[in-house]
Order: structure tokens, then C-alpha cells, then sequence
């Protein structure tokens, strides 16, 4: 019973602590509540406060930035007001200016008709002049001015004669006078010896019995030589040395190294010919490209393509009238360039220009045309300057003058291919040009006899006195230096002296 008891009020007095506790949650929940609200309103206010603060802020702010705008708008405003004033006046000036030049061009259109119709009327009168004249001297127009010509020439040959010689001696010793400094001076800055070479190429064998490894059983080794080679070897009884000739210097070059590498391995035969002749093609264009180098580099030249320059290099191979082509290139280049530099033009140019003249003779065998055109048509295709091209393909006269370099490069060519030693001609073209440079002069009227001398650099000419006058001396003497340019191929220049004596012989008996 007590048990019952006390349990009863355990369950009396858990309810009455669960009742406890949530009135006590409920009182706690009423008292946050409230607390919260106050932190509520009173954030209200806060926020209300800083919002009229800020305000009142910017709006402070706000009327400061709109005096500042407001100021500097009536600052623009009469800024524009000013560009304005000043627009108009000078608008004003404009058209006060305007028609000053208008009626100035109405005057000179005036003026400029009046000067039409005195300059017509005078044409016709000079028509009518020469139509008069015409009909009383019974003459056309050019035949009364050849006549009048040959009259004033007749009556005043004598002054003339003396004018032009005057006019010649003034400015033919100056002009002679720094051509010669300029000319002098370039030669002697420069002057390289000259190599010859020829057709066929020696090679010396160090005994008789090489020469029969050479030509092998039945020729087969020699004739494999030549067939690989490209050339002709010539085995004779000369001792110490075996002949190779062929018209391309290059494959001379390449069979002659070739032999030379079979004399000294011994082995000769088909098979290792063929070989020697693969690995001096080799060496051959090694060489080349090395020789091209050298000569760009010797010149200062930069620019030129790398194929450009390879084909220069194969001018080291080539000769002209026994003169090493590459040489005689390199040369030119060192002279142009002097000359240019003295006259005052593209001295890179000039010596490009000069270097490259003779580029189409490296190929000339192998592809139709000039050396020029050939040479031309190389530079265009491996993007040379068009400046360089004028300056090369001018030096045979073939393409007219264009720029003060080609007239350099030809000057140039004639400076290394004339001077004494430079080339070595044949008898028979010596003798030949001798022949026709006697032939044209003879071929003009009033001509006694002429002399070539000095290698055929001079052409003396004695002209009959009673059919020759002194003014007609002189034109023989241009008509026929223009002959010999258009007619003939020299190197360097040809003087033609026109001598005209006259000579009175009497008797005393």
C-alpha cells in the first residue's frame, strides 16, 4: 500500500516538474521575446538616424559637385562663345578673300585670253611672213633654213673652227682633268695579278707506267674515264703528263682532281673511276660555293641569295680572253666601287652590279642566249634588286644606260679587260679587228689612207685637203667613232684622229 503510495506521488510530483519546466520555458521565451524587439526598435532608430545623416551628407555633396558643374559649364559656355566670335571674323575674312581671288582669277582669264588672241594673231603673222618669203625667194620653209645654214656655215667656218676648238680645249681638259683623277686613282688602288688559263689542263704523273693503268685493257679505263667525266683525255708521248680538255672549265676541274685521286690510290679501274668522279663533283662544288663566298665577302657585299652566289663561284672556273672571269669580276667590283664613291651614286649597288656582270657566262654553254640575257634572267629569278639587274646588263650595251651605276659597271668592265696583260686575244681576231676598223674609215669620201695602230687603241686617218674641210674633218672623225661603236667589238676605247695637212709646193728656176 505504501509502494502504491509513494509511487503515486512520484507520478504526481514528474508531472508537477514537467509543468514547472514548461511554464518556466514559457516565461523564458516570453522575456527573450521581448528583448528582442527592443534590440528590434532600437536598430530601427539607429538605422533611421544614419539614414538621414547620409542623406543629409550627400545631398551636401551633391549641391558642392552641381556649383562645380554649373561653373565650369559657364566657363565652356563662354569659351564657345569666344571660338564662336572668332569663327565668324575669320569667316568674314574668308569671304572677303574669296572675292578678292575671284575677281583676280576673272582678271587673269581676261589677261590670259588677251595673250591667246596677240599670240594668234602674231603666229599668223609670222605665217604670212614666211608664205611671203617663201613665194619671193621661190624656197620652202626648211629648204630657205638649210640654205641660210650652209651660207652662215660657209661665211663664219672660220669662227666657228675657233669657237669649237675653244669650246673643246675649256671643257674637254677639265672634264679629261678629273675623269683621268678619277680613273688614275681607282687603278691604283687596285691591282691584282692576272691568272691565264686555257682549254686543256696538264696533269703530271709521277711515271710512264701510270699511263698505262690510265688507258687500261683495249682503253676500257680511259674510255670510262671520259664517259663519266664528261671530257677528253689526251695520252701523248710527252713525258710527266697527261692532257684534259674540255670546253667546260668546271668538268676540266672535276676530271683533273679526279685523276689526281686515282694516280695517287693506284687503283684504276671502272668502278673506282666512277667513284673518284662522284667524290670530286663533291669537292668541285664545295669549292664553288667557297669561291663565291669568298669573292661576296672580299667585295662587302650582303643580300644576294645563296644560289646567286653559287653560280658567282663558278666563275672562279671561267675564263674570257685568258682572264680569270671571277677575278676579273671581283676587280670590277673594287673599281666601281671607287668610282662610284668619287662620283657620288650607290656604291653597293655599283659593286653588286659589277660583280654579277658576267653571271650568264657561268651557264652560257648550257642555256641559249647572251651571257646578258641569260645572266638577267638569273638575278629575276633568284630576287635580285632591280637596281643590281640596270646596273649589269648595261656593260655590252645591250640595254640602254638607266642608272649612273651602269654606266659605272661598264666603265669598270672596260678598266679590267682593257689594261695592259688583263686579256689575251687571238692573232686572227687581232688581225681581223685591225682590218675592219682600216675598212670603215676608208669608206668615207675624201679619206687618203688610214693607219690602225697601237693594238688597234688608235685609228689614224689623212683626209684629202682640197675635198675635206676643217668642220667636215670633224664630222668624219664622230661619224666614224659611231660606226666602230655600232659595227665592232673592242675592249676599252679606240681613239680616231682625223689629220688634215695642207701643204704648198713651188719651184724656184
Amino acid at each position: 500500500m505504501s509502494l502504491k503510495i509513494v509511487a503515486l506521488l512520484l507520478a504526481i510530483s514528474g508531472l508537477a516538474g514537467i509543468a514547472i519546466g514548461y511554464l518556466l520555458r514559457w516565461l523564458i521565451t516570453l522575456s527573450k521575446k521581448g528583448s528582442l524587439e527592443l534590440r528590434v526598435k532600437e536598430m530601427l532608430i539607429e538605422a533611421k538616424e544614419n539614414a538621414t545623416r547620409i542623406t543629409e551628407e550627400t545631398e551636401k555633396k551633391a549641391q558642392v559637385r552641381l556649383d562645380s558643374l554649373k561653373s565650369e559649364e559657364k566657363q565652356w559656355e563662354d569659351k564657345i562663345k569666344k571660338t564662336e566670335d572668332r569663327l565668324i571674323k575669320k569667316e568674314e575674312l574668308l569671304d572677303k578673300r574669296q572675292g578678292d581671288i575671284d575677281q583676280e582669277v576673272e582678271s587673269l582669264k581676261k589677261k590670259a585670253q588677251e595673250i591667246r588672241d596677240i599670240r594668234e594673231r602674231t603666229e599668223q603673222m609670222e605665217t604670212k611672213k614666211e608664205d611671203e618669203l617663201s613665194r619671193v625667194a621661190g624656197l620652202s620653209k626648211e629648204g630657205a633654213r638649210e640654205e641660210l645654214l650652209k651660207q652662215i656655215e660657209k661665211n663664219y667656218e672660220d669662227d666657228l673652227l675657233v669657237r669649237m676648238q675653244k669650246f673643246e680645249t675649256a671643257n674637254e681638259e677639265k672634264l679629261d682633268l678629273r675623269a683621268k683623277e678619277i680613273l688614275t686613282t681607282s687603278i691604283h688602288r687596285l691591282g691584282n695579278s692576272v691568272a691565264n688559263d686555257v682549254m686543256a689542263t696538264a696533269v703530271a704523273i709521277p711515271s710512264d707506267e701510270i699511263k698505262g693503268k690510265i688507258i687500261g685493257k683495249e682503253g676500257r679505263n680511259i674510255k670510262a674515264f671520259e664517259r663519266a667525266a664528261g671530257v677528253e683525255v689526251i695520252v701523248d708521248d710527252t713525258p710527266g703528263s697527261i692532257l684534259i680538255s674540255s670546253f667546260d672549265p668546271v668538268r676540266r676541274q672535276i676530271a683533273r682532281l679526279a685523276l689526281e685521286t686515282l694516280i695517287a690510290d693506284g687503283r684504276i679501274q671502272p668502278a673506282k673511276i666512277e667513284e673518284s668522279v662522284e667524290k670530286a663533283k663533291l669537292e668541285i662544288n664545295k669549292i664553288i660555293k667557297e669561291k663565291g663566298e669568298q669573292a661576296v665577302y672580299e667585295c662587302g657585299i650582303f643580300g644576294l641569295d645563296p644560289r646567286i652566289i653559287s653560280i658567282v663561284g663558278r666563275l672562279h672556273f671561267r675564263t674570257s680572253y685568258g682572264q680569270n672571269v671571277l677575278q676579273h669580276s671581283v676587280e670590277m667590283a673594287h673599281i666601281a666601287g671607287m668610282i662610284a664613291s668619287e662620283l657620288g651614286a650607290n656604291v653597293a649597288v655599283a659593286k653588286a652590279g659589277a660583280l654579277v656582270h658576267d653571271i650568264g657566262k657561268a651557264v652560257d654553254h648550257e642555256v641559249q642566249g647572251t651571257h646578258v640575257e641569260i645572266g638577267r634572267r638569273i638575278l629575276q629569278k633568284f630576287g635580285a634588286d632591280n637596281a643590281i639587274i640596270q646596273a649589269m646588263q648595261a656593260h655590252h650595251e645591250e640595254y640602254p644606260y638607266e642608272t649612273v651605276e651602269s654606266i659605272i659597271v661598264q666603265v669598270a668592265d672596260a678598266i679590267s679587260g682593257g689594261r695592259p696583260g688583263a686579256r689575251r686575244d687571238s692573232v686572227e681576231n687581232y688581225l681581223k679587228r685591225l682590218q675592219d676598223l682600216e675598212t670603215i674609215a676608208n669608206s668615207f669620201e675624201g679619206v687618203e689612207k688610214t693607219f690602225a695602230l697601237q693594238a688597234g687603241r688608235e685609228v689614224r686617218i689623212f683626209v684629202t685637203p682640197e675635198k675635206v674641210t676643217d668642220l667636215e674633218a670633224k664630222k668624219i672623225a664622230r661619224e666614224v667613232a659611231l660606226r666602230i661603236e655600232k659595227e665592232l667589238k673592242y675592249p676599252g676605247e679606240i681613239k680616231v684622229n682625223v689629220i688634215r695637212e695642207s701643204r704648198t709646193i713651188e719651184y724656184a728656176r
